[in-house]
């Protein structure tokens, strides 16, 4: 668990290759912005005009952008993967620079902001939204994604590529003498959704834009290493202190919810071999309109003779082009049918 102060191209260079399982990177947005901000009232807003976020072209944000897209795919495992989170000012061309370096594309998650900055200018449309970009190191890659824990979080429906968090507010935000320290630093919210989405326990996250360090204290409180960079002093001073304070969490307390294929691999075979289901079992669709007969071998045949797998007799009863067998099939027990995934739940139990 490591905070760096230095100029994140550099610093990523001095790391192994191949040793990270995730990036989260949020880059300078170069915002181009023209003068102060005011409210109609005439206050002063707190916007991005620090010296980090300033570029002389877009040709020179281009440069910056490519640079630290390769260092971090240099260190990144080969089934590692990044995220990237931007503004309408920037996002585009990360994504397009993501692409050319050979960064896979897996999805754009709008973060829509609950409680947004109004527009007080009153000439566009309130920025009520970023986005980030979920990428593999190639195409090639396979990285993990918690399908069910996003879905359990979600009350149990598949969680969209819409998020919707309030920005950072309150005694999260990191103050220094009553002000906020870093003008756009993230929820935690967020960064829990996207560490738990995409990291087991114990993985290295690296963040090579690291501010106030929301990345390692969401990092530390869930169980995974991490590696933090940042160029300013004073705030990687402020990340240093800020995840000093966090506990981590019970061990206990870091599981997620994981699907039915987390469990150890059971074939059908091992019911008949554990005598879970006798050969000569009758097995039958839920509505007991198709038959088939299970054999010592672990295939079933059906009433005309043809036989195989409990899958293969499945799709052909039912003209499907495939068919779960597990949940297709069921045995009757005490009056009453039990899919044979039940009985293979059983046996994970006992193994």
């Amino acid at each position: 668990m490591t905070i760096i102060t230095g100029d994140c191209v550099t610093e990523m260079a001095r790391l192994e290759p191949a040793s990270v399982d995730l990036v989260f990177a949020d880059p300078p947005y170069n915002l181009q912005l023209e003068g102060e901000l005011h409210r109609p009232d005439g206050s002063g807003v707190e916007a991005v005009t620090a010296a980090w976020d300033r570029f002389e072209s877009f040709e020179a944000y281009d440069r910056f952008t490519r640079a630290w897209l390769a260092a971090a795919r240099r260190v990144l495992k080969p089934d590692g993967a990044i995220w990237v989170i931007g503004s309408y000012h920037n996002v585009f061309r990360v994504g397009a620079s993501l692409q050319d370096l050979g960064f896979w594309i897996l999805n754009d998650i709008v973060w829509v902001k609950a409680n947004p900055m109004p527009n007080f200018r009153g000439a566009r449309f309130a920025n009520a939204h970023e986005t980030l970009i979920w990428a593999a190191r190639s195409k090639r890659s396979r990285p993990h994604f918690a399908y069910h824990a996003m879905k359990a979080l979600n009350d149990g429906v598949q969680m969209r590529s819409d998020w919707y968090l309030p920005i950072c507010t309150g005694a999260e935000r990191v103050k220094v003498g009553g002000r906020k320290a870093h003008p756009t630093q993230k929820p935690e919210a967020l960064l829990m959704r996207v560490l738990l989405a995409s990291t087991r326990p114990g993985d290295l996250v690296l963040d090579p834009f690291a501010g106030t360090g929301t990345t390692g204290a969401v990092a530390k409180r869930l169980g995974r290493r991490f590696c933090l960079i940042e160029r300013e002093p004073g705030y990687a001073a402020l990340a240093a202190a800020r995840i000093a304070a966090v506990e981590p969490l019970a061990e206990a307390d870091l599981a997620v919810t994981e699907g039915p294929r987390a469990g150890p691999r059971v074939p059908f075979g091992a019911l008949v071999e554990a005598g879970r289901l006798a050969p000569g079992a009758l097995l039958t669709c839920p509505r007991r309109r198709h038959r088939a007969r299970v054999r010592a071998d672990g295939s079933v045949a059906l009433d005309n003779g043809r036989t195989g797998s409990i899958h293969q007799l499945g799709a052909a009863v039912t003209g499907a082009p495939s068919c779960n067998g597990w949940t297709f099939w069921h045995v009757e027990e005490r009056g009453r049918l039990v899919p044979i995934d039940a009985l293979r739940a059983e046996l994970r139990g006992l193994r």
